[in-house]
């Protein structure tokens, strides 16, 4: 397992960590997954042996529940982990219980501490973005959080790049705890993400934590062109995440991961993943599983590592076109990039 650093902090974390989702299996949660305590602790086994060292839950997660089983579930070994969690969603019926107050935002730690039964979160992130709370309150709050102890670092979460720069400027502005990171959708169906949040992670220093690496299982190899989906899944006209735009570009890249995967005599998921964790701005990828085995097929990708041909396949298969600012940039100003500037723009310019 290799460890990067998160952000500008000195804290390292594996590349592939895990998401606790499917932790409890109630309300809308439950299509993700239903893992108990007795099979989260076989799942954190598992990753633990194969060298994973962050796990990911939020407050929200099956109403409290993924917190509650997590923390049971590493029992002894918390101190020897990362724990993160999130809050900003609503945790109850009324108009303060969510968003990102100072109210909201200490009660919800105060929360997911006792749930997880531990002192203190590795990293605690806004799940959101709240366009109604000053920054300068939310990040006061966070603040307050770091210093009393029972927060080491801080992120966000599904923040546009507007809102990251936005929420780095008031915390530099006000000497607050800066954000080592963003928790962000990432994927070879969905890679929005390039435009602008990943050339100001790479600007700014943040860490990329990459939530549904596989797409919600679309880049599983479960779903083909003119195949039924297996019993039991979700049918495409109904995936809310990520929206399925265009389905027969989702089926070209999968196409692609499929030649690769069987190339390779590996499962498709795992080219996807080793896909990711080959990105120079990703930090870690968030795997989630209904069950060991999944699981065990996905950690295996930590120790893939795909060659340029492949790369060069999947980024092509997989392209987004290049918008505006971006292709007058490309036309125009090729001589005046940086290096995050080239992030995105390189592949585009004319050799």
């Amino acid at each position: 397992m290799e460890y990067r650093l998160l952000g500008r902090s000195g804290l390292k974390v594996s590349v592939l960590s895990l998401g606790t989702m499917t932790f409890g299996g109630q309300g809308k949660f439950a299509k993700t997954g239903q893992t108990d305590v007795e099979a989260a602790k076989r799942q954190i086994g598992l990753c633990l042996d194969a060298g994973v060292n962050l796990f990911d839950t939020a407050d929200v997660y099956s109403g409290g529940e993924s917190e509650v089983i997590l923390g049971k579930a590493l029992g002894s070994k918390r101190h020897d982990v990362l724990v993160a969690s999130k809050a900003r969603f609503p945790m109850g019926e009324g108009p303060n219980d969510r968003g990102s107050s100072r109210h909201h935002i200490l009660r919800a730690c105060e929360a997911s501490l006792k749930r997880l039964n531990t002192d203190y979160l590795d990293l605690y992130q806004l799940h959101e973005w709240d366009g109604l709370t000053p920054l300068e309150e939310t990040l006061r709050a966070l603040d307050d959080l770091v210093s009393s102890g029972k927060v080491r670092y801080v992120g966000v979460s599904n923040f546009s790049a507007w809102h990251v720069m936005k929420t780095l400027g008031v915390a530099d502005a006000n000497h607050f705890i800066r954000p080592v990171s963003q928790q962000i959708h990432y994927t070879l169906q969905a890679r929005e993400a390039e435009y602008e949040l990943l050339p100001a992670a790479q600007d700014q220093g943040l860490g990329v934590l990459v939530w549904s690496p596989l797409a919600g299982g679309l880049l599983s190899g479960k779903y083909r062109r003119n195949q039924a989906a297996p019993e039991g899944t979700r049918h495409l006209a109904d995936w809310g995440e990520p929206p399925v735009r265009d389905e027969s570009a989702l089926y070209d890249v999968v196409d692609v991961l499929v030649d690769i995967a069987e190339a390779r005599g590996v499962s498709a998921a795992q080219i996807a993943l080793a896909w990711l964790i080959a990105r120079p701005q990703v930090t870690s990828v968030i795997v989630g599983a209904r069950n060991d085995t999944q699981l065990q097929d996905n950690l295996l990708a930590a120790g893939l590592t795909l060659n340029n041909e492949e790369i060069e396949r999947l980024n092509k298969v997989s392209q987004l076109p290049l918008l505006y600012p971006y292709w007058h940039q490309a036309q125009t100003a090729p001589d005046r990039l940086s290096a995050a500037d080239l992030s995105l723009i390189a592949p585009y310019l004319k050799k």
